[in-house]
């Protein structure tokens, strides 16, 4: 059939329509596997649209007379998007691996015998080879007027029509393949994504850090409080865990004297999905010895600076998120837990703040569930993230942890109820979490056993008792801090992303129903 039906109806194509077209497609892929015409594998290209598109860009430089005098044949491969069919001529656009489209040029009489027949019953989403001339249409658009023509792959789906696209998100996520081919924008996420982590990448390597890998499966899940996946081993019948962080691993390297260490790894926790939330995701977590979390405050502000600068179009450090304009170019806003909080909750004074029992009367006066066995650190944190962490829009660093929520962070010399660690928020949520670390063994073993009764007393987020680590440490770690920044929430700010799903290329979803 002529693909005139398939593309003209303004209307979504039914589930009829669809299986109709499916099987003519299936009928003409018969044919051409007949012919021994089917999946060829030796059409090589060498030129893309965004190159040829760049280079001619220039109307007056490259005139039709010009183009003509160029004594160059290029060769493209891409998937036929739209075509117009004129007797014996047709024009046609292709999109390639540049995500451009670019124009063809066919004339029955400039291809081989046959080849503009064959053409004719080609379909939109068909991946073909073409290799020709330029030239500029009438209406100025550069073109390949087409010597050779080859059909590569055929599409025995159709593509969402042009009207309508592609356009229901949970479709979008479950066949990013399909989301890719025909919204442009999706392919500039993720290749802003591959811009932002190479940025990170290149600011670590400029300073020494060396990057490495460690494992994700665990005898012991660590490096995090949150509920780890379980799996099993099956020729060492044994349960392992996906980690929910490196981070002791990590430390475990600046024991043996990497002092200056990083990993862009996926992470994985048993936890609820949301727009913020995946299952799976990736975090940058780097360590560096002989420094502190003031010093981690310092390169995260440079580090951000640097790589929100390096992107196409925010030179400036100024980035466009959900109707929030956030200057990442200027010195970031520093407060701590206690002041965000008595700032939000002006009924509470200084001394309620390290009070249980008032801080639990005023998280029951917010309508929060919380435990009569929560200390009042705990419970400071509810109230902080409770109220106050959706209003810190422009970059801010928290600091002042209490060490009740710390358990790898060192104690502030000043007040060992705080741990010397920060938190980066921006636009209302978490971006980095860094502190000096924690290298007293002692001091470490102990927080560990409260961890391990906080779990016994049904905190399935708890840590366990890791007496590896503890040996590590008991080898001796010199001074450190480190830091994990949250790859996909950063992704998020810097594409003006609501869900993490749009930043994910294959996002979790339940199974589809069979």
């Amino acid at each position: 059939m002529s693909d005139k039906k398939e593309n003209a109806d303004p209307e979504a194509v039914t589930v009829e329509d669809e299986n109709r077209l499916i099987a003519e497609r299936r009928g003409k892929l018969q044919e051409l596997r007949t012919a021994g015409e089917a999946y060829p594998n030796d059409w090589r290209p060498d030129s893309d649209a965004a190159a040829l598109l760049e280079r001619f860009a220039d109307e007056e430089a490259w005139t039709q007379e010009a183009l003509e005098g160029l004594d160059e044949r290029f060769c493209l491969a891409g998937r036929i998007m739209s075509r117009r069919i004129m007797g014996k001529a047709a024009f046609v656009h292709i999109q390639d691996g540049s995500g451009k489209r670019i124009q063809l040029y066919l004339r029955r009489d400039d291809l081989p015998d046959g080849v503009y027949l064959a053409f004719k019953h080609w379909d939109i989403g068909d991946l073909i080879g073409v290799a020709g001339r330029l030239m500029r249409t009438r209406t100025g658009e550069i073109s390949v007027h087409a010597e050779e023509l080859r059909l590569l792959s055929k599409s025995l789906r159709p593509l969402p029509e042009k009207w309508h696209g592609l356009t229901d998100q949970e479709t979008r996520y479950r066949q990013r393949y399909v989301d890719l081919i025909v919204n442009p924008e999706v392919r500039e996420t993720f290749v802003r994504r591959s811009q932002i982590v190479r940025a990170i990448r290149n600011f670590l390597d400029q300073r020494d850090f060396l990057e490495v890998e460690t494992p994700m499966m665990h005898h012991i899940p660590g490096g995090a409080t949150a509920r780890p996946f379980v799996t099993h081993h099956n020729a060492l019948d044994l349960d392992l865990y996906l980690r929910v962080a490196p981070e002791l691993h990590l430390k475990r390297l600046v024991v043996g004297g990497l002092e200056k260490v990083y990993e862009i790894n996926r992470n994985f926790r048993n936890e609820g999905v949301s727009t913020r939330h995946n299952p799976e995701f990736t975090m940058l977590e780097f360590y560096w010895a002989h420094a502190d979390y003031d010093d981690l405050i310092r390169l995260t502000e440079t580090m951000f600076q640097a790589v929100v600068s390096q992107l196409p179009g925010l030179e400036d450090g100024r980035v466009n998120y959900q109707g929030h304009e956030i200057d990442f170019g200027g010195q970031y806003r520093r407060v701590s837990v206690t002041e965000a909080v008595a700032e939000h909750y002006p009924a509470l004074d200084k001394a309620d703040l390290r009070d249980a029992r008032k801080l639990h009367e005023a998280c029951e006066q917010e309508g929060m569930h919380v435990e009569q066995s929560w200390g009042w650190g705990r419970l400071l944190m509810e109230l902080f993230e409770h109220g106050v962490e959706q209003q810190l829009i422009q970059p801010t660093f928290v600091t002042g942890y209490p060490i009740e929520v710390s358990p790898l962070s060192r104690r502030n010399d000043e007040d060992p109820e705080l741990a010397d660690r920060f938190e980066l928020f921006v636009a209302g949520r978490e971006i980095a979490n860094g502190f000096s670390e924690l290298n007293d063994p002692e001091d470490q073993a102990a927080r560990f056993r409260a961890q391990v009764e906080a779990r016994d007393a049904g905190d399935a987020e708890a840590m366990h008792f890791d007496h590896d680590y503890i040996r590590a440490l008991e080898y001796g770690m010199p001074p450190a801090a480190g830091e994990g920044i949250g790859i996909d929430r950063l992704v998020m700010l810097l594409t003006d992303s609501a869900s993490i799903r749009d930043v994910l290329l294959f996002p979790y979803l339940r199974p589809e129903a069979e």
